[in-house]
């Protein structure tokens, strides 16, 4: 047995490990020049006009904590953009969409 707090800690490393290696092999994907074939249902997600970064975030398994510590973005602007509260700078965009591993035009 080990301490819960131990336990805890654990289980989130690992969580973010997952979205490291999730993020990870669709960025391989597009720099080694391939199309990334985008599921059926995120496709409706987006034609519906569901936020793109929602849609993307999740696509790659990744939470919002963890899109802001790969973007620099931080969390709570990621969360408002989603929202639809803000909208962000062309700069934030461009952060967000290279840690998601998209064009930029693909979160408009």
């Amino acid at each position: 047995m080990i301490p819960l707090g131990e336990y805890q800690t654990l289980r989130q490393a690992a969580e973010e490990l997952d979205d490291l290696r999730a993020f990870n092999r669709a960025k391989a994907a597009l720099d080694a020049g391939e199309d990334e074939l985008v599921p059926a249902e995120t496709f409706k997600r987006l034609l519906s006009g569901e936020s793109p970064l929602r849609v993307w975030r999740e696509l790659r398994g990744l939470t919002q904590s963890s899109l802001a510590n790969t973007s620099g973005v931080n969390r709570v602007q990621i969360a408002d953009i989603e929202a639809g509260r803000r909208k962000g700078s062309l700069e934030t965009a461009r952060k967000l969409a290279n840690a998601l591993g998209i064009a930029i035009d693909d979160l408009a």
